[in-house]
């Protein structure tokens, strides 16, 4: 088992679904908490070398440049309206990535077949 794959995996889930916590119970702690997360994922993904790497990096990069505006907008200027469609912009991102990382794990196994 690649642990540094299973790694930044469960990172990328854990910013989508603190995301998803903060459109349920949309606040500035459930806000920073799934930035911080995005963020900790985008690092881990700096690493990454396989076939879909350079977009794996970009969908995270796109998620933060729409989480850590949105706490900005909650925090100071309190639109919440603002924040939570910044954050749905996030998800996509998220969703977005979690495809392409299946998409390379099928394809990394189909290589191990042959």
């Amino acid at each position: 088992m690649d642990w540094g794959k299973v790694t930044y995996i469960f990172f990328s889930l854990m910013s989508l679904t603190t995301t998803a916590g903060f459109l349920y119970e949309p606040n500035a702690i459930a806000l920073f908490i799934a930035a911080g997360v995005n963020v900790i994922s985008t690092i881990l993904k700096l690493g990454v070398k396989n076939l879909l790497a350079a977009e794996l990096l970009a969908s995270s990069l796109v998620a933060d440049l729409h989480l850590i505006p949105a706490f900005m907008v909650l925090v100071f200027s309190d639109n919440l309206a603002l924040a939570i469609s910044l954050a749905i912009g996030a998800v996509v991102a998220n969703v977005f990535s979690i495809a392409l990382a299946l998409i390379e794990s099928a394809k990394s196994q189909d290589k191990e077949e042959f």
